[in-house]
C-alpha cells in the first residue's frame, strides 16, 4: 500500500513552470458525492497553490462514463482557444457485494489510459477504488494524503512536461 511519507510528489517542485493560468478540466462523477466533493476541493486548491486554474467543471453520472465526458468535451475543444491543457477525472468506487466493483474499475483505468495515449494533453487518474468508507477518508486528508491534491500536482507537472518539450524543438 502506497504511503504518502514515502513519496515526494507534495515536497518536490521538480519540473514545475510558473503556469500562467493553465486551464484545467475537472470530469467528476455525481456517485459518492460527499468523497468527490473532498477530492475536488483538494484538487482546486493544489491548482490555485501551482497558478494554474480550473476552466470547467463537467459532472458524469458514475465513473465508467468519466472517458467518454473527457472525450466528448475534447473534441468540441480541441481547435478553440480555450481547450484544456490537462483533464482531471475524479471519482470514487466503493467496493460492493458483486463483481460490478471489479468491472467499473477496469473499464475506467482502461479508459483513461487510452486518453492518455490518444488526446494531446494528460489525462490525470484520480479515482479512488476502496473496500469501504475508512479507505476512502484516508485518502482525502488522512493518512495517505490527499489524492484530489495529488492529482492536481500530477496535473501540472505533466503540463510542465509538455511545456519543457515544446520549448526544445523551439529553433
Amino acid at each position: 500500500m502506497a504511503e504518502v511519507s514515502k513519496s515526494n510528489l507534495l515536497q518536490s517542485d521538480t519540473g514545475i513552470q510558473h503556469l500562467q493560468d493553465a486551464c484545467v478540466v475537472i470530469v467528476r462523477t455525481e456517485w459518492n458525492a460527499a468523497i468527490v466533493d473532498a477530492l475536488e476541493e483538494g484538487c482546486r486548491t493544489a491548482l490555485q497553490r501551482a497558478g494554474a486554474k480550473v476552466q470547467e467543471v463537467i459532472t458524469v453520472p458514475g465513473a465508467f462514463e468519466i472517458p467518454f465526458g473527457i472525450k466528448a468535451y475534447w473534441e468540441v475543444h480541441k481547435y478553440k482557444d480555450d481547450r484544456p491543457k490537462a483533464f482531471i477525472a475524479l471519482g470514487c468506487v466503493l467496493r460492493g457485494d458483486t463483481p460490478h466493483f471489479e468491472y467499473v474499475c477496469r473499464a475506467v483505468t482502461d479508459g483513461i489510459l487510452q486518453l492518455n495515449m490518444s488526446l494531446p494533453v494528460p489525462t490525470i487518474f484520480g479515482i479512488l477504488t476502496v473496500d469501504n468508507q475508512q479507505q476512502a477518508d484516508e485518502r482525502i486528508g488522512g493518512k495517505h494524503g490527499h489524492k484530489g491534491e495529488e492529482a492536481a500536482i500530477t496535473a501540472v507537472k505533466m503540463i510542465s512536461l509538455l511545456q519543457t518539450f515544446k520549448q526544445s524543438t523551439t529553433p
